[in-house]
């Protein structure tokens, strides 16, 4: 009986103590602003083609380029490593795509084709940064920066510095298209991050992974293949890249080279940490790192719909997120039990002096 009762607490205290949980809290307290504002925000109904439509189908569409780069900076991170390359990685995804695409038959083959062209193009890319990194030995945060750098340009020269556009109505119904009512590019997104999650949870992928993020010298020694799993790890944060880039230019069937993915890395290590992956290493989590990507895509729809200046747009997204990673920092919450402990302790002590 005394176990039945205490057992929801001990739940909601076991969630509470989960980093992401404050990331979902942050997500409801941004819809319920938006609520606020309009009544009817939350409205979900079906459209004349028989799909769903609404502020939140949105939302769930805009996050899912979002949530593959940040399933693949969670992997990287855990390694202790960083991956600044993967908004590039998007745009030379978009490029390779849209000029494959643009001298091809719309075709279903086709758009099969620019898809495995994609993957392709983008493994080799993230071959090359772990490449540099477990073979070379260069730090991740320059490997990554060279690829960076180089690959805008390299989507630049593909395109010949050109917005390129394509016709095939396969690749458009990847972004596009509904299965169930739903947005395709958010189930595909959700399919791909579970099974990353599953590849790494039931075997033991995930703990080597751990392992070298916390020691790689005594990894080593265990037996763990560090140079293998990083150049996997990185192939795999490259290729979950390409698909996001895929999503981004198969909404509009154009590239943009300076904006498609524009400082989309950013967003990923933000939403790696708001999940409560350890930037040091050693520690991940893939559902957490899911909803961060869908914190940060109602953050950007809300500051839209907010009308909030273009020009604040980064400050007001600093301010919610620094905010929410106070919330999340066991130090500060553990401050505020002192405090709540020390406020309820006075008026015990004030009842002793007066007896």
């Amino acid at each position: 009986m005394s176990a039945n009762a205490h057992g929801p607490s001990e739940a909601l205290k076991g969630l509470v103590r989960r980093q992401y949980f404050w990331g979902i809290v942050a997500i409801a307290l941004l819809l319920l602003v938006n609520l606020i504002k309009d009544p009817g925000y939350l409205a979900v109904s079906i459209g004349s083609s028989g799909n769903l439509v609404g502020n939140v189908i949105d939302i769930l569409r805009a996050a899912a380029p979002i949530i593959l780069i940040a399933v693949g900076m969670c992997l990287v991170v855990a390694t202790g490593g960083i991956d600044l390359s993967v908004g590039s990685v998007m745009v030379v995804a978009g490029a390779v795509s849209m000029e494959f695409l643009k001298g091809a038959p719309d075709t279903v083959g086709s758009g099969l084709a620019a898809i495995g062209l994609v993957v392709v193009v983008s493994a080799a890319l993230g071959a090359v940064n772990g490449a540099l990194v477990s073979v070379v030995g260069l730090q991740p945060f320059i490997s990554t920066l060279v690829i960076m750098l180089a690959g805008r340009g390299l989507a630049k020269v593909i395109t010949g510095g050109q917005n390129t556009s394509a016709t095939n109505e396969t690749f458009r119904w990847i972004a596009n298209g509904y299965v169930l009512g739903l947005p395709v590019v958010f189930l595909l997104a959700l399919l791909l991050a579970v099974a990353m999650g599953l590849l790494v949870r039931r075997s033991a992928l995930g703990l080597m992974l751990e392992a070298i993020g916390m020691d790689a010298k005594a990894a080593r020694l265990a037996g763990v293949n560090r140079r293998a799993l990083l150049f996997t790890v990185y192939i795999l944060g490259g290729v979950l890249a390409g698909f996001a880039g895929v999503f981004a230019t198969a909404s509009v069937m154009t590239v943009d080279v300076s904006r498609t993915g524009y400082q989309l890395e950013l967003d990923a290590i933000l939403a790696v940490v708001i999940g409560g992956t350890s930037l040091a290493g050693g520690k991940f989590n893939i559902t957490g790192a899911v909803v961060g990507a869908i914190l940060i895509a109602t953050l950007d729809k809300t500051v839209v719909f907010l009308g909030v200046s273009s020009s604040a747009t980064p400050a007001f997204k600093a301010v919610v997120i620094v905010v929410l990673c106070l919330l999340q920092s066991e130090r500060v919450r553990r401050m505020f039990r002192q405090r709540r402990a020390a406020g309820a302790a006075r008026p015990a002590e004030r009842e002793v002096v007066a007896a």
